[in-house]
Protein backbone atom coordinates (compact mmCIF):
# COMPACT_ATOMS: atom_id res chain seq x y z
CA UNK A 1 0.00 0.00 0.00
CA UNK A 2 1.15 3.52 -0.72
CA UNK A 3 2.36 4.76 2.73
CA UNK A 4 0.45 8.04 2.70
CA UNK A 5 -2.80 6.26 1.92
CA UNK A 6 -2.38 3.71 4.74
CA UNK A 7 -2.65 6.38 7.43
CA UNK A 8 -5.42 8.19 5.60
CA UNK A 9 -7.51 5.04 5.26
CA UNK A 10 -7.15 4.17 8.92
CA UNK A 11 -8.45 7.59 9.91
CA UNK A 12 -11.33 7.32 7.47
CA UNK A 13 -12.29 3.84 8.66
CA UNK A 14 -12.50 5.03 12.26
CA UNK A 15 -14.68 7.94 11.24
CA UNK A 16 -17.10 6.13 8.92
CA UNK A 17 -20.62 5.57 10.28
CA UNK A 18 -22.05 2.06 10.45
CA UNK A 19 -24.52 2.74 7.63
CA UNK A 20 -21.59 3.06 5.20
CA UNK A 21 -22.13 -0.65 4.46
CA UNK A 22 -25.65 -0.02 3.13
CA UNK A 23 -25.38 -1.60 -0.33
CA UNK A 24 -28.39 0.32 -1.64
CA UNK A 25 -26.46 3.59 -1.29
CA UNK A 26 -24.02 5.00 -3.85
CA UNK A 27 -20.40 4.33 -2.87
CA UNK A 28 -18.29 7.35 -1.93
CA UNK A 29 -14.56 7.92 -2.35
CA UNK A 30 -13.11 8.31 1.14
CA UNK A 31 -9.41 8.52 0.22
CA UNK A 32 -7.18 8.00 -2.80
CA UNK A 33 -3.56 7.78 -3.91
CA UNK A 34 -2.76 7.85 -7.64
CA UNK A 35 0.73 7.82 -9.15
CA UNK A 36 1.82 7.62 -12.79
CA UNK A 37 5.21 7.99 -14.44
CA UNK A 38 7.77 6.37 -16.70
CA UNK A 39 7.79 3.18 -14.64
CA UNK A 40 4.04 2.68 -14.78
CA UNK A 41 1.18 3.52 -12.46
CA UNK A 42 -0.20 2.73 -9.01
CA UNK A 43 -3.75 3.43 -7.99
CA UNK A 44 -5.54 2.94 -4.68
CA UNK A 45 -9.12 4.09 -4.22
CA UNK A 46 -10.75 3.76 -0.82
CA UNK A 47 -14.55 3.47 -0.92
CA UNK A 48 -17.31 3.53 1.64
CA UNK A 49 -18.44 0.08 0.47
CA UNK A 50 -17.41 -2.67 -1.96
CA UNK A 51 -18.55 -2.34 -5.59
CA UNK A 52 -18.43 -4.40 -8.79
CA UNK A 53 -15.39 -3.29 -10.77
CA UNK A 54 -12.97 -4.00 -13.61
CA UNK A 55 -9.72 -2.45 -14.85
CA UNK A 56 -8.09 -2.47 -18.29
CA UNK A 57 -5.81 -0.48 -20.61
CA UNK A 58 -6.41 1.40 -23.85
CA UNK A 59 -3.95 2.88 -26.32
CA UNK A 60 -3.95 5.88 -28.70
CA UNK A 61 -3.43 7.53 -26.22
CA UNK A 62 -2.37 5.09 -23.52
CA UNK A 63 -4.57 5.19 -20.43
CA UNK A 64 -5.65 2.99 -17.54
CA UNK A 65 -9.40 2.69 -17.08
CA UNK A 66 -11.24 1.66 -13.91
CA UNK A 67 -14.98 0.94 -14.24
CA UNK A 68 -17.23 0.52 -11.20
CA UNK A 69 -20.87 0.69 -10.28
CA UNK A 70 -21.79 4.33 -9.81
CA UNK A 71 -19.57 6.25 -7.39
CA UNK A 72 -19.73 9.70 -5.83
CA UNK A 73 -16.35 11.05 -6.98
CA UNK A 74 -16.52 14.28 -4.95
CA UNK A 75 -14.08 12.89 -2.39
CA UNK A 76 -11.39 12.28 -5.02
CA UNK A 77 -8.66 14.96 -4.88
CA UNK A 78 -8.06 16.83 -8.14
CA UNK A 79 -5.15 15.03 -9.83
CA UNK A 80 -3.45 15.89 -13.11
CA UNK A 81 -4.08 13.28 -15.77
CA UNK A 82 -7.15 11.83 -14.01
CA UNK A 83 -10.70 12.09 -15.35
CA UNK A 84 -13.88 10.67 -13.83
CA UNK A 85 -17.47 10.47 -14.97
CA UNK A 86 -20.65 8.49 -15.51
CA UNK A 87 -20.53 6.24 -18.58
CA UNK A 88 -23.94 4.55 -18.35
CA UNK A 89 -26.87 4.66 -15.93
CA UNK A 90 -25.53 3.29 -12.66
CA UNK A 91 -21.91 2.97 -13.82
CA UNK A 92 -18.82 5.15 -13.32
CA UNK A 93 -15.38 5.41 -14.91
CA UNK A 94 -11.96 6.72 -13.87
CA UNK A 95 -9.33 7.30 -16.55
CA UNK A 96 -5.64 7.73 -15.72
CA UNK A 97 -3.41 9.04 -18.53
CA UNK A 98 -0.17 7.09 -18.97
CA UNK A 99 3.19 8.10 -20.44
CA UNK A 100 3.22 5.12 -22.81
CA UNK A 101 2.59 1.38 -23.17
CA UNK A 102 1.96 -0.55 -19.97
CA UNK A 103 0.76 -3.90 -18.64
CA UNK A 104 -1.46 -4.53 -15.64
CA UNK A 105 0.66 -6.40 -13.10
CA UNK A 106 -1.84 -6.80 -10.27
CA UNK A 107 -5.35 -5.61 -9.44
CA UNK A 108 -7.45 -6.56 -6.45
CA UNK A 109 -10.06 -5.30 -4.00
CA UNK A 110 -9.37 -5.33 -0.28
CA UNK A 111 -12.52 -5.44 1.87
CA UNK A 112 -13.12 -5.25 5.59
CA UNK A 113 -15.84 -4.58 8.10
CA UNK A 114 -16.02 -1.00 6.82
CA UNK A 115 -15.40 0.00 3.25
CA UNK A 116 -13.12 -1.34 0.56
CA UNK A 117 -9.94 -0.43 -1.30
CA UNK A 118 -9.32 -1.04 -5.00
CA UNK A 119 -5.60 -1.56 -5.76
CA UNK A 120 -4.11 -1.48 -9.26
CA UNK A 121 -0.46 -1.83 -10.31
CA UNK A 122 0.59 -1.30 -13.94
CA UNK A 123 4.15 -1.65 -15.25
CA UNK A 124 5.51 0.31 -18.19
CA UNK A 125 6.60 -1.78 -21.16
CA UNK A 126 6.28 -2.29 -24.89
CA UNK A 127 3.76 -4.61 -26.47
CA UNK A 128 0.05 -5.28 -26.26
CA UNK A 129 -2.05 -4.10 -23.35
CA UNK A 130 -2.01 -6.22 -20.23
CA UNK A 131 -4.85 -8.66 -19.58
CA UNK A 132 -8.32 -7.46 -18.66
CA UNK A 133 -8.86 -8.05 -14.97
CA UNK A 134 -12.49 -8.31 -13.96
CA UNK A 135 -14.58 -8.79 -10.88
CA UNK A 136 -18.27 -9.62 -11.13
CA UNK A 137 -19.15 -8.46 -14.65
CA UNK A 138 -17.65 -8.42 -18.11
CA UNK A 139 -18.54 -5.01 -19.51
CA UNK A 140 -20.20 -1.71 -18.67
CA UNK A 141 -23.94 -2.33 -19.12
CA UNK A 142 -25.50 -0.03 -21.67
CA UNK A 143 -28.76 1.81 -21.11
CA UNK A 144 -31.77 -0.38 -21.83
CA UNK A 145 -33.15 0.61 -25.21
CA UNK A 146 -36.89 0.27 -25.80
CA UNK A 147 -38.66 0.66 -29.13
CA UNK A 148 -39.58 4.20 -30.08
CA UNK A 149 -43.25 5.11 -30.10
CA UNK A 150 -45.19 4.89 -33.36
CA UNK A 151 -44.94 8.06 -35.40
CA UNK A 152 -47.07 10.83 -33.90
CA UNK A 153 -50.26 11.80 -35.69
CA UNK A 154 -51.42 14.69 -33.51
CA UNK A 155 -53.77 12.59 -31.34
CA UNK A 156 -51.60 12.58 -28.20
CA UNK A 157 -49.09 14.84 -26.46
CA UNK A 158 -45.63 15.00 -27.99
CA UNK A 159 -42.78 13.45 -26.04
CA UNK A 160 -39.87 15.88 -26.42
CA UNK A 161 -36.34 14.90 -25.39
CA UNK A 162 -34.13 17.87 -24.51
CA UNK A 163 -30.40 17.20 -24.34
CA UNK A 164 -28.41 19.82 -22.40
CA UNK A 165 -24.94 19.51 -23.94
CA UNK A 166 -21.85 18.48 -21.98
CA UNK A 167 -21.93 18.13 -18.17
CA UNK A 168 -19.86 16.83 -15.30
CA UNK A 169 -16.24 16.33 -16.25
CA UNK A 170 -16.99 17.85 -19.68
CA UNK A 171 -17.96 21.50 -19.02
CA UNK A 172 -18.01 22.45 -22.70
CA UNK A 173 -17.12 26.02 -23.63
CA UNK A 174 -16.11 28.38 -20.83
CA UNK A 175 -16.16 32.16 -20.71
CA UNK A 176 -15.80 34.41 -17.66
CA UNK A 177 -16.37 31.61 -15.18
CA UNK A 178 -19.54 30.45 -16.97
CA UNK A 179 -19.68 27.01 -18.59
CA UNK A 180 -21.73 25.81 -21.52
CA UNK A 181 -22.84 22.78 -19.47
CA UNK A 182 -24.42 24.94 -16.77
CA UNK A 183 -26.01 27.37 -19.25
CA UNK A 184 -27.56 24.60 -21.31
CA UNK A 185 -28.97 22.76 -18.29
CA UNK A 186 -30.59 25.97 -17.10
CA UNK A 187 -32.05 26.70 -20.54
CA UNK A 188 -33.26 23.10 -20.95
CA UNK A 189 -35.18 23.37 -17.68
CA UNK A 190 -36.73 26.68 -18.76
CA UNK A 191 -37.66 25.34 -22.19
CA UNK A 192 -39.10 22.20 -20.58
CA UNK A 193 -41.45 24.33 -18.48
CA UNK A 194 -42.69 26.19 -21.57
CA UNK A 195 -43.33 22.93 -23.40
CA UNK A 196 -45.05 21.29 -20.42
CA UNK A 197 -47.40 24.26 -20.05
CA UNK A 198 -48.44 23.63 -23.65
CA UNK A 199 -49.28 20.02 -22.88
CA UNK A 200 -46.15 18.21 -24.06
CA UNK A 201 -44.25 15.54 -22.14
CA UNK A 202 -40.58 16.44 -21.69
CA UNK A 203 -37.60 14.31 -20.70
CA UNK A 204 -34.08 15.67 -20.09
CA UNK A 205 -31.09 13.49 -20.93
CA UNK A 206 -29.40 14.78 -17.79
CA UNK A 207 -31.01 16.40 -14.76
CA UNK A 208 -27.85 17.69 -13.08
CA UNK A 209 -24.23 18.62 -13.82
CA UNK A 210 -23.16 15.09 -14.70
CA UNK A 211 -21.40 13.42 -17.62
CA UNK A 212 -23.59 11.36 -19.96
CA UNK A 213 -22.03 9.71 -23.01
CA UNK A 214 -23.18 10.90 -26.42
CA UNK A 215 -24.82 7.61 -27.33
CA UNK A 216 -26.32 7.36 -23.85
CA UNK A 217 -28.24 10.57 -24.51
CA UNK A 218 -30.17 9.13 -27.45
CA UNK A 219 -30.74 5.97 -25.40
CA UNK A 220 -32.47 8.09 -22.75
CA UNK A 221 -34.66 9.65 -25.45
CA UNK A 222 -35.51 6.24 -26.90
CA UNK A 223 -36.35 4.75 -23.51
CA UNK A 224 -38.81 7.63 -22.98
CA UNK A 225 -40.46 7.00 -26.36
CA UNK A 226 -39.44 10.45 -27.61
CA UNK A 227 -41.01 11.82 -30.78
CA UNK A 228 -38.07 14.17 -31.30
CA UNK A 229 -34.81 15.17 -29.65
CA UNK A 230 -33.14 18.58 -29.51
CA UNK A 231 -29.52 18.74 -28.33
CA UNK A 232 -28.76 22.18 -26.88
CA UNK A 233 -25.35 23.85 -27.20
CA UNK A 234 -23.62 27.24 -27.14
CA UNK A 235 -20.04 26.62 -28.20
CA UNK A 236 -17.05 28.92 -28.42
CA UNK A 237 -14.88 29.02 -31.53
CA UNK A 238 -11.16 29.68 -31.44
CA UNK A 239 -10.73 33.16 -32.85
CA UNK A 240 -14.46 33.93 -32.64
CA UNK A 241 -16.07 35.26 -35.79
CA UNK A 242 -19.44 33.50 -35.40
CA UNK A 243 -22.68 34.60 -33.78
CA UNK A 244 -26.37 33.77 -33.81
CA UNK A 245 -28.39 30.57 -33.58
CA UNK A 246 -28.01 27.65 -35.98
CA UNK A 247 -29.55 24.20 -36.30
CA UNK A 248 -27.70 21.06 -37.39
CA UNK A 249 -28.87 17.73 -38.75
CA UNK A 250 -26.79 14.60 -39.26
CA UNK A 251 -24.57 14.77 -42.34
CA UNK A 252 -21.65 12.35 -42.66
CA UNK A 253 -20.33 14.18 -45.72
CA UNK A 254 -19.66 17.49 -43.95
CA UNK A 255 -16.03 17.68 -42.88
CA UNK A 256 -14.86 21.28 -43.07
CA UNK A 257 -15.29 24.65 -41.42
CA UNK A 258 -17.38 25.40 -38.34
CA UNK A 259 -19.38 22.18 -38.62
CA UNK A 260 -16.27 19.99 -38.45
CA UNK A 261 -14.80 21.98 -35.55
CA UNK A 262 -17.99 21.73 -33.53
CA UNK A 263 -18.45 18.01 -34.26
CA UNK A 264 -14.92 17.30 -33.04
CA UNK A 265 -15.52 19.39 -29.92
CA UNK A 266 -18.70 17.49 -29.06
CA UNK A 267 -16.84 14.16 -29.06
CA UNK A 268 -13.98 15.18 -26.78
CA UNK A 269 -15.77 14.30 -23.56
CA UNK A 270 -16.49 10.75 -24.71
CA UNK A 271 -12.92 10.36 -25.98
CA UNK A 272 -11.56 11.57 -22.65
CA UNK A 273 -13.48 8.88 -20.77
CA UNK A 274 -12.69 6.14 -23.26
CA UNK A 275 -16.26 5.76 -24.51
CA UNK A 276 -16.34 4.10 -27.93
CA UNK A 277 -17.76 6.34 -30.64
CA UNK A 278 -17.43 4.21 -33.75
CA UNK A 279 -20.46 2.58 -35.38
CA UNK A 280 -20.64 -1.18 -34.97
CA UNK A 281 -23.00 -3.94 -36.03
CA UNK A 282 -23.52 -6.61 -38.65
CA UNK A 283 -24.73 -5.99 -42.18
CA UNK A 284 -28.38 -6.81 -41.42
CA UNK A 285 -28.42 -4.40 -38.49
CA UNK A 286 -26.90 -1.69 -40.67
CA UNK A 287 -29.57 -2.22 -43.33
CA UNK A 288 -32.30 -1.81 -40.69
CA UNK A 289 -30.62 1.36 -39.40
CA UNK A 290 -30.41 2.76 -42.93
CA UNK A 291 -34.11 2.03 -43.48
CA UNK A 292 -35.04 3.79 -40.25
CA UNK A 293 -32.91 6.81 -41.13
CA UNK A 294 -34.52 7.00 -44.57
CA UNK A 295 -37.73 7.96 -42.75
CA UNK A 296 -36.33 10.03 -39.88
CA UNK A 297 -33.79 12.08 -41.87
CA UNK A 298 -36.42 14.09 -43.82
CA UNK A 299 -38.38 14.57 -40.58
CA UNK A 300 -35.26 15.85 -38.83
CA UNK A 301 -34.62 18.24 -41.72
CA UNK A 302 -38.19 19.51 -41.43
CA UNK A 303 -37.77 19.96 -37.66
CA UNK A 304 -34.58 21.95 -38.18
CA UNK A 305 -36.27 24.16 -40.77
CA UNK A 306 -39.22 24.76 -38.43
CA UNK A 307 -36.93 25.77 -35.58
CA UNK A 308 -35.03 28.20 -37.79
CA UNK A 309 -38.33 29.68 -38.96
CA UNK A 310 -39.61 30.01 -35.40
CA UNK A 311 -36.42 31.71 -34.19
CA UNK A 312 -36.39 34.05 -37.17
CA UNK A 313 -40.08 34.95 -36.76
CA UNK A 314 -39.37 35.96 -33.15
CA UNK A 315 -36.76 38.44 -34.33
CA UNK A 316 -33.89 36.58 -32.66
CA UNK A 317 -30.42 36.58 -34.18
CA UNK A 318 -29.60 33.72 -36.54
CA UNK A 319 -26.19 32.69 -37.84
CA UNK A 320 -25.44 33.71 -41.41
CA UNK A 321 -25.86 30.01 -42.29
CA UNK A 322 -28.54 28.87 -39.83
CA UNK A 323 -29.09 25.42 -41.37
CA UNK A 324 -26.05 23.16 -41.43
CA UNK A 325 -25.12 19.49 -41.32
CA UNK A 326 -22.39 17.68 -39.39
CA UNK A 327 -21.54 14.21 -38.14
CA UNK A 328 -22.59 14.75 -34.53
CA UNK A 329 -22.70 11.43 -32.66
CA UNK A 330 -25.64 12.61 -30.55
CA UNK A 331 -27.75 12.83 -33.73
CA UNK A 332 -27.20 9.22 -34.80
CA UNK A 333 -30.35 7.70 -33.26
CA UNK A 334 -31.87 6.17 -36.42
CA UNK A 335 -35.47 6.13 -35.16
CA UNK A 336 -35.85 9.60 -33.58
CA UNK A 337 -35.82 12.87 -35.56
CA UNK A 338 -32.90 14.64 -33.88
CA UNK A 339 -31.32 18.06 -34.31
CA UNK A 340 -28.56 19.99 -32.59
CA UNK A 341 -29.41 23.60 -31.79
CA UNK A 342 -26.56 26.05 -31.25
CA UNK A 343 -28.32 28.83 -29.34
CA UNK A 344 -25.35 31.11 -29.98
CA UNK A 345 -21.61 31.27 -29.42
CA UNK A 346 -20.06 31.99 -26.04
CA UNK A 347 -17.07 33.34 -27.93
CA UNK A 348 -19.27 36.25 -29.10
CA UNK A 349 -19.92 38.83 -26.37
CA UNK A 350 -23.41 39.67 -27.65
CA UNK A 351 -24.45 36.01 -27.74
CA UNK A 352 -22.97 35.41 -24.29
CA UNK A 353 -24.96 38.27 -22.80
CA UNK A 354 -28.10 36.91 -24.47
CA UNK A 355 -27.52 33.48 -22.95
CA UNK A 356 -27.16 35.10 -19.52
CA UNK A 357 -30.36 37.15 -19.95
CA UNK A 358 -33.59 35.62 -18.55
CA UNK A 359 -35.69 37.75 -20.92
CA UNK A 360 -33.77 36.59 -24.00
CA UNK A 361 -33.93 32.95 -22.88
CA UNK A 362 -37.70 33.24 -22.40
CA UNK A 363 -38.10 34.64 -25.92
CA UNK A 364 -35.92 31.87 -27.35
CA UNK A 365 -37.82 29.16 -25.45
CA UNK A 366 -41.12 30.47 -26.81
CA UNK A 367 -39.70 30.62 -30.36
CA UNK A 368 -38.50 27.02 -30.11
CA UNK A 369 -41.90 25.92 -28.80
CA UNK A 370 -43.58 27.63 -31.78
CA UNK A 371 -41.19 25.84 -34.13
CA UNK A 372 -41.93 22.47 -32.53
CA UNK A 373 -45.68 23.08 -32.78
CA UNK A 374 -45.43 23.97 -36.48
CA UNK A 375 -43.33 20.89 -37.16
CA UNK A 376 -45.69 18.62 -35.23
CA UNK A 377 -48.72 19.74 -37.23
CA UNK A 378 -46.98 19.22 -40.58
CA UNK A 379 -45.39 15.94 -39.45
CA UNK A 380 -48.75 14.54 -38.29
CA UNK A 381 -50.38 15.51 -41.58
CA UNK A 382 -47.60 13.74 -43.50
CA UNK A 383 -47.98 10.62 -41.36
CA UNK A 384 -51.72 10.49 -41.99
CA UNK A 385 -51.17 11.01 -45.74
CA UNK A 386 -48.73 8.09 -45.84
CA UNK A 387 -51.23 5.83 -44.07
CA UNK A 388 -53.88 6.32 -46.76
Amino acid sequence: MIPLLRATLLAVALALPAQAQDFTARAQVTAAEIEAGRRGAALEIALSQPVPWRVFLKDAPWRLILDTSEIDWSGLPATEGVATGRVAPGWSRLVLSLDGPARIDRAWMETGEIGAIIHVRAEAGEGAPGPLIERGWDRVPQAVETPARPRQTGDRPLVVALDPGHGGIDPGAERGGTTEAVLMLRFARELAEVLRREGHVVVLTRESDEFVGLRGRSAVARAAGADLMISLHADALDGGGADGASVYTLDAETGEGIAAELAARQGRGDLLLGVELEDRGDEIAQVLIDLARAETAPRADALADALVAGIGAAGLNLHTRPRLGAEFTVLKAPDIPSVLLELGFMSDEGDLQNLLSPDWRARMATAIARGIEAWAVADAAEALRLRR
